[in-house]
């Protein structure tokens, strides 16, 4: 897994939990932020899962 993919899987991981803690706690608009937080790194972790495999497939440049 490629570095890049792993830190935004761990940045929605927390978004996630913060999101539960704030709406659990009756923070509506901050918990609707950390979800919005969390589709975003979510999608970050796709990309870089992706480019890295597309990068695999090509293997080493050379010369």
């Amino acid at each position: 897994m490629p570095r890049l993919a792993l830190y935004a899987l761990v940045v929605c991981l927390l978004a996630v939990a913060a999101a539960v803690v704030s709406f659990v706690r009756g923070g509506v608009f901050v918990g609707v932020v950390w979800v919005l937080l969390a589709g975003l790194s979510s999608n970050m972790t796709w990309y870089y899962l992706k480019r890295g495999r597309a990068a695999a497939q090509d293997g080493p440049v050379t010369g």
